[in-house]
């Protein structure tokens, strides 16, 4: 069995003091110092990054990572757009798997904010298809295209999708690490500019900087000493077509449904036990159709079940949904994304998520989207 034992993230946000490798050290060492664990006891670092070989010129981070350590041993770095992070942790997970008494680090991070939007965003782009690219099509306008479909199809308006920001903006305020921690109304959400319609700018996530870290072990003699743990019951990796022109249902990401199966095959529980939830809320439709795809609602019911609040904390759900304010109120700075996600979980898992903590939490699983869907994770956490 893996155990998670640590978890440390910087704040996300505009953090123009620091550099992508100052948030990088400043993980590795907050959850290094966490588990009272030295350089020289992990075995290898999972590295989850996108963006620094465009913007920052420097696809040889794994190096920068091992002098900073000042180690000599195996450091991997993974991009898979914004789902890097979370398959850096699958990849930790089958090292692990394949080598016993081991330590890992697994970090994320990305520093967005010190270029321009241009920058970042054609960055950003290189996920999508070549042709998507060619057309013009950001992330924000292949979104909007799904939630077009989607609102019509089950004959919802912008008014449902404007509940999911309300929601993970109060988590936001709960969570001191966040990029955003304040409150907004729906109208104030439907009042802000579209970005691509129906989408507008309190619809979708922020460009962030920041990093997360977490270890992982399957030592023992280490989980023993440690305070916390949480077991790794299932994570799970599937893609997709890149181009939403060949997906077979506009309406559904069929990458999470298919990890999510398997996740929920592998950990051996059923949906109805999982109490908290970190999805991949880029814009707000990517939530809803998480709820769908991952099978805690039925197919079309997620832009009704929204309103009702279930999800947000505080309102005596079974399941709790984006705790740590989400991509949308926590940020996205994309490689860390993942980790943070798989944190999150391990903090409620574990007691020590503060203001926003749910009572009684045993199971908690985290999706983590590459693109707009041509890669997904779901890892399942529990005690």
């Amino acid at each position: 069995m893996n155990y998670v034992t640590g978890y440390y993230t910087t704040r996300f946000g505009e953090l123009w003091d620091k550099s992508l490798f100052d948030l990088v050290e400043e993980a590795m060492r907050g959850v290094l110092k966490q588990n009272n664990l030295e350089n020289k006891q992990i075995d290898a670092v999972f590295f989850g990054n996108m963006l620094a070989g465009v913007l920052e010129n420097n696809l040889h981070t794994t190096s920068k990572i091992a002098e900073i350590l000042k180690v000599n041993i195996p450091i991997f770095r993974s991009e898979s757009a914004c789902a890097s992070g979370g398959v850096a942790f699958n990849l930790a997970k089958a090292y692990l798997e394949a080598n016993p008494n081991k330590n890992v680090m697994i970090v994320g991070a990305e520093k967005m904010t010190d270029y321009s939007p241009e920058e970042t965003i054609t960055g950003l782009s290189a996920a999508a298809s070549g042709e998507e690219q060619e057309a013009g099509l950001t992330f924000s306008g292949l979104y909007a295209m799904i939630a077009n479909f989607y609102l019509e199809k089950y004959h919802y308006t912008e008014k449902n999708l404007a509940h999911v920001s309300v929601k993970n903006h109060f988590h936001g305020t709960l969570n001191d690490k966040a990029h955003f921690r304040r409150t907004i109304t729906s109208d104030q959400v439907l009042k802000s500019p579209y970005v691509a319609y129906p989408l507008k700018v309190l619809d979708s996530s922020p460009i962030s900087d920041g990093a997360s870290a977490v270890i992982m072990t399957n030592n023992l003699g280490v989980v023993k000493k440690q305070k916390y743990s949480v077991s790794v019951l299932a994570s799970e990796v599937a893609t997709d077509t890149i181009s939403l022109k060949e997906r077979k249902n506009i309406d559904e990401i069929l990458s999470t449904k298919i990890a999510g199966n398997l996740a929920f095959k592998k950990a051996k529980i059923n949906r109805s036990e999982i109490n908290v939830a970190e999805l991949h809320d880029c814009f707000s439709i990517a939530e809803l159709l998480a709820m769908e795809d991952l099978g805690f609602w039925k197919k079309g019911e997620a832009g009704k079940k929204i309103i009702e609040q279930s999800t947000m904390f505080g309102n005596g759900g079974d399941l709790i949904v984006n705790t740590s304010g989400g991509l949308k109120a926590s940020g996205h700075p994309v490689g860390a994304t993942g980790i943070k996600q798989i944190g999150e979980i391990f903090l409620q898992l574990t007691g020590q998520a503060e203001k926003r903590q749910i009572k009684n939490a045993k199971y908690g699983l985290a999706q983590n989207v590459g693109g707009s869907g041509g890669t997904s994770v779901v890892t399942i956490l529990g005690i």
